[in-house]
């Protein structure tokens, strides 16, 4: 199983990052937004926050297929973990 972040931070600064903190996933860069457009990841807002980029992970299965979206995640949220934990177990244990 793969954990990949997807981010609007530029690549340099998500590398020094996950470097620094010793993060057990990969990490992308998305500075056009062309990701976050195409999986409905961002929010409209006003002011200097007229758009932004929600946290929503996806669990993909093994068959590539989008197996469950938690929309919005959120990150300080203990049960959003364990929810993910289970949905994670669930899909994993459909690999054949």
């Amino acid at each position: 199983m793969v954990a990949l972040s997807i981010s609007s931070d530029g690549a340099d600064e998500l590398a020094s990052w996950a470097r620094d903190a010793n993060f057990p996933m990969l990490f992308a860069s998305d500075t056009t937004g062309d990701i976050a457009e195409k999986y409905a990841t961002t929010g409209t807002g006003i002011g200097p926050l007229k758009k932004f980029y929600k946290r929503v992970v996806f669990v993909v299965g093994p068959d590539g297929r989008v197996a469950h979206v938690f929309r919005p995640f959120s990150a300080l949220s203990q049960d959003q973990y364990a929810q993910l934990d289970s949905v994670v177990d669930q899909v994993s244990k459909t690999v054949k």
